[in-house]
């Protein structure tokens, strides 16, 4: 799956990572943050149990749920 990642900034020089389909809107509840472009039309497989580098587990169950993927609170987020 092709999908646009963005990233926010947080403590302790970490960040939060958030995926969503390629060419598609950030969703609303996840637009009171700003996001910065980190890159678009990643290829990457949804059928992962992780994506390591953005610290995303189990992104194709996120974005059949919620339309958008991002790094859990406790996860912690690669290289």
């Amino acid at each position: 799956m092709r999908v646009d990642i963005y990233r926010r900034a947080e403590a302790a020089g970490r960040f939060t990572h958030l995926a969503v389909p390629e060419g598609r809107r950030i969703p609303e509840e996840a637009t009171n943050t700003d996001w910065d472009t980190e890159v678009r039309g990643q290829d990457l497989d949804e059928d992962a149990e992780r994506w390591e580098h953005y610290g995303i587990v189990q992104p194709g169950a996120q974005l059949k749920e919620k339309g958008y993927a991002i790094t859990g609170l406790n996860e912690p987020e690669g290289g």
